[in-house]
């Protein structure tokens, strides 16, 4: 971005396409709903009204479900692989060309640090694109040895589900949306996207992007609404065989539920509860203010945020200190001021819910070192909030709360690595954790015993590459990486009698 962060006329063109009447997009169309039914759409800032965003609902998803079948049987499965790379590629050039647009969109609609959704958010939905569209030429089988009698040629084949179902959350609207289509597009998979209900508007200037570098009509419909109507519409509709979800375990559960009447395969993405553990030998000065970043990016509103911090008794008042001073200078503020480092929560609701959580805290006899309060009354902001002389037992650390709250709690030199894994594998959560230990042995040990899906020693963030998800309640299988390309496919085997 420029030094000015962002130029006006962005700024004028996002708010101009927030206000602009929205459809849905359903065979290459932008239409109403079929019910005529809206909904309002609001900054998390300023409580000022954004848009108005169509509300789908079954018949809708009747009519994408047509659409996308019908795409895929006459045009999407009869391009080569190599088309697919293509348009993918396009796409993510496009999103690159429309970077500060998308960010300035994105804060409006999602409240977040404009300049956090346009080197965290953005440029992971390019490089998401970048890296899937490469997977669409490689999607192979293989040759299998059988021991019938007689002469064989048996093989493998990856086939796509013809049309999938994504359901995307409010916390990173456009990322998680990209992190969905692409790898469903690369596979050969026709699309329906739902964006949250709370965050719908980069879902839909997106929807506009794929139809501006080619995307076929009906490849991608994009309908938009609760998740109770259209959501669930989604989830029942027997022509949608795979759905992607990610949000909450309890919708988590219900998906899981109504997928099974018609068989569908899930993959979900659920909550977290992650740990961060900070040994004695841990290089503080970097330890320190990535834990403090771990959990109030965002404004906490993160699955994987590092919302535990265990700290060796050595550097346990340091670790404390240095965490609580990183959020008393935080600036929190509207996301769209250059000096704002941390945005609001999502909604009243979502507020609330974090207040709730932290005066729960102080029942149970933690102690809030600082923060643990609304901000002000302009916006849904929240203090970022650390707490301390917390138990194991304590709904602050056991439940996800999805704000800026961390807990730090120390352990000592009686705690062996078995221990330390126990603490840190003490929810039914397993999405990630953190280790800061410069002994290597100790780190490869450690992370061997944590039961997460994603480890990370010293550092490091993300990546398209490596597969991401969670064990125990924190959902089924992955996404990224191969095995998130994967995911939408079946594998078919063949055998021919030579």
């Amino acid at each position: 971005m420029s030094e000015r962060y962002f130029d006006a006329d962005v700024r004028d063109g996002a708010e101009t396409f927030a206000r602009t009447k929205h459809g849905i997009l359903i065979g290459g169309e932008w239409r109403d709903a079929v019910s005529a039914r809206v909904f309002e759409t609001y900054n998390p800032a300023t409580k000022s009204l954004l848009g108005v965003i169509p509300e789908a609902g079954a018949e809708d998803v009747e009519l994408a479900v047509d659409a996308a079948s019908r795409a895929f049987n006459e045009i999407w499965s009869k391009l080569p692989p190599s088309e697919r790379q293509r348009l993918l590629w396009r796409l993510g050039d496009a999103v690159e060309a429309h970077a500060d647009e998308l960010a300035v969109l994105e804060t409006l609609d999602n409240g977040k640090p404009v300049r956090e959704a346009r080197v965290i958010d953005i440029r992971n939905a390019i490089e998401t694109l970048r890296y899937c569209a490469g997977w669409a030429t490689k999607l192979t089988g293989e040759t299998v040895p059988v021991s019938f009698p007689g002469e064989w040629h048996s093989f493998t084949v990856r086939q796509p589900f013809p049309v999938v179902g994504l359901i995307v959350p409010w916390n990173a609207p456009i990322m998680m949306a990209i992190a969905k289509l692409a790898p469903a597009l690369a596979a050969g998979c026709c699309a329906i996207l739902k964006p949250a209900e709370l965050t719908s508007l980069t879902a839909l200037r997106i929807g506009q992007l794929t139809q501006e570098v080619g995307f076929p009509p009906g490849v991608i419909n994009i309908l938009t609404g609760a998740g109770r109507g259209v959501g669930q519409a989604i989830v029942d509709h027997p022509g949608i065989e795979k759905i992607s979800f990610t949000g909450s375990g309890a919708v988590g559960q219900q998906i899981i539920s109504s997928a099974a009447r018609t068989m569908k395969k899930v993959t979900l993405e659920l909550g977290g509860k992650s740990a961060v553990v900070i040994m004695q030998d841990a290089d503080l000065d970097k330890a320190i203010p990535s834990a403090a970043r771990g959990i109030f990016g965002n404004a906490g509103q993160i699955c994987n945020a590092g919302s535990r911090i265990y700290a060796h008794r050595s550097v346990y008042d340091r670790v404390l200190q240095g965490v609580a001073d990183f959020a008393e200078k935080l600036v929190v503020g509207n996301g769209l001021l250059p000096s704002t480092q941390m945005g609001p929560l999502i909604s009243q609701a979502q507020l609330e819910r974090v207040c709730q959580y932290v005066a729960l805290g102080r029942t149970d006899g933690a102690s809030v070192v600082i923060g643990g309060n609304a901000e002000d009354e302009t916006g849904y902001f929240m203090r970022p909030t650390v707490v301390a002389q917390t138990r194991q037992n304590m709904r602050i650390v056991q439940e996800e709360i999805f704000g800026p709250v961390v807990c730090v709690q120390r352990f000592d030199d009686n705690n062996a690595l078995d221990d330390l894994a126990m603490l840190a594998n003490a929810t039914e959560y397993g999405l990630g954790a953190v280790l800061w230990t410069r002994d290597l042995s100790s780190a490869h040990r450690l992370a061997n015993r944590m039961r997460a899906g994603t480890i990370r020693i010293n550092g490091g963030g993300l990546d398209p590459a490596l597969p991401f998800g969670g064990m125990k309640k924190s959902g089924w299988g992955r996404e990224s990486g191969r095995e998130g390309v994967e995911a939408f496919t079946e594998t078919k085997s063949v055998i021919v009698a030579l």
